[in-house]
């Protein structure tokens, strides 16, 4: 069987065998949830509802502002306590809706199955994906209605459905393809309705057979349909890097995948559209990975949006020891938590926690000048030189660079045998070069 992939990359240690075998849990109901009003890419949304309001399950409490936005619902039923700024899992603070559950998850009777797909226009489709506030779950959480709205210039013939799961220790997507592969081939059925694309692929790396196969099986009598095994390489589940192993396409510096006539999504996306068009309920809950050497019992659990990340631990029967780092997402790109309140969001699709020991970061060293970050990094940059630069404030040099291109993978920091810190470097570029533009564009 040939195995396709993109070029550079590495091949971290996978530790995933503590939750890959373990079928989802539905977590136990929150007494209490905050539910941030920026969990996704593009503008934050103004709250609908005030302090002491009563809301259903399902009830929409975020109304987004701009295009580029999501609507948040609540996850539970009960009673609106405050609406403050909250510890956010992208750092700071960001304001959020803390509903008290009354237990009941009495549903939002605005909450009705949509019809089905054959008998859904494109427009109906996508304005049902808006609707319900859906983003994409493997972690970007880029509102999912946009991508699938391409300007009239560029022609979209293919949708990709991410399964690579390529992350250390995360196995959500891996298990949602054992156990529905039905609702993700139904909501990739949506997308390429809503879009007129006649065909789609559905990426998934090597190490994940068993879902392979029964992702092989979903698609034999769907007419354009068929699953890509990928070789299993960090990050090949990268839009650009997954468009290129797929297709042998290359996304050109500064573009984005529509300028190949790709739309690329993650298999848990695709889920939630299925679920959304048979019952109505928005995004309020996902499969998040719960793993690490400080947690006792990892599992893959169902849980809702708005619960903290201790509340989900606790249900992992806590942790073994004292923590050394708490991680939102997966080792490489997801992001360290100050603090286990934080919520878990609509793209949190894990909670990895490690022991000090695990978490403790070696001083660095001076460059070797090994050049080994850039014979690995899949964009093709040189990420010391970026770094350098950022180092000493020279942003446009890091420009030069091509510092916007980063995909903000890890793999430099991860492969840096003198252990610099380069990724973070590189973002600190990559926001002043964005701040300065936005105040150039006034």
């Amino acid at each position: 069987m040939k195995l396709l992939s993109f070029k550079l990359g590495i091949h971290p240690p996978e530790r995933k065998e503590s939750t890959e075998h373990l079928k989802v849990e539905k977590a136990v109901e929150p007494k209490i949830v905050t539910i941030p009003l920026q969990q996704h890419i593009g503008a934050a949304c103004e709250p609908l509802v005030k302090v002491g309001d009563i809301v259903k399950l399902g009830q929409k409490i975020g109304e987004p502002q701009g295009f580029v936005s999501a609507a948040v619902h609540s996850s539970v039923s009960g009673t609106v306590k405050a609406i403050a700024e909250k510890p956010a899992a992208s750092g700071g603070e960001v304001l959020s809706v803390v509903i008290e559950s009354d237990g009941n998850n009495e549903i939002d009777p605005s909450i009705q199955p949509k019809g089905d797909i054959t008998s859904l226009d494109p427009k109906e489709i996508i304005n049902i994906i808006k609707d319900a506030g859906i983003v994409g779950m493997g972690g970007a959480a880029f509102p999912t209605h946009v991508k699938l709205s391409p300007p009239p210039d560029k022609k979209v013939d293919l949708i990709i459905l991410n399964g690579a799961e390529c992350e250390p220790y995360l196995t959500a997507d891996h298990r949602l393809m054992l156990e529905n592969p039905e609702d993700i081939i139904y909501g990739l059925k949506a997308m390429m309705k809503a879009t007129g694309v006649k065909n789609a692929i559905i990426g998934i790396e090597n190490n994940k057979m068993d879902a392979v196969k029964v992702m092989h099986e979903a698609v034999q009598k769907e007419e354009g349909i068929k699953v890509a095994v990928l070789q299993t390489k960090y990050p090949q589940g990268a839009e650009k890097q997954l468009i290129y192993a797929c297709t042998k396409k290359e996304v050109p510096s500064g573009g984005l995948p529509m300028d190949v006539g790709v739309i690329v999504n993650n298999v848990a996306t695709a889920a939630q559209i299925a679920k959304t068009i048979k019952t109505g309920m928005p995004l309020i809950d996902r499969i998040t990975t719960v793993a690490g050497k400080c947690i006792k019992n990892p599992k893959n659990l169902l849980v809702k949006v708005g619960v903290s990340i201790k509340e989900v631990i606790d249900q992992c029967d806590g942790y073994k020891e004292k923590p050394g780092k708490i991680i939102m997402g997966g080792p490489m790109m997801g992001l360290a938590q100050y603090t286990d309140e934080v919520a878990l969001t609509k793209g949190s699709s894990g909670v990895i926690v490690f022991d000090e020991k695990e978490a403790t970061t070696p001083d660095p060293s001076n460059c070797i000048r090994c050049s080994r970050c850039i014979q690995i990094c899949p964009a093709f940059l040189r990420p010391v030189q970026i770094a350098e630069n950022s180092a000493h404030n020279m942003m446009e040099n890091a420009e030069k660079y091509r510092a916007l291109d980063c995909i903000e993978c890890g793999s430099c920091s991860y492969i840096c045998p003198s252990k610099l810190p380069l990724l973070h470097s590189i973002r600190v570029a990559k926001r002043s070069i964005l701040a300065k533009k936005r105040q150039q564009k006034g």
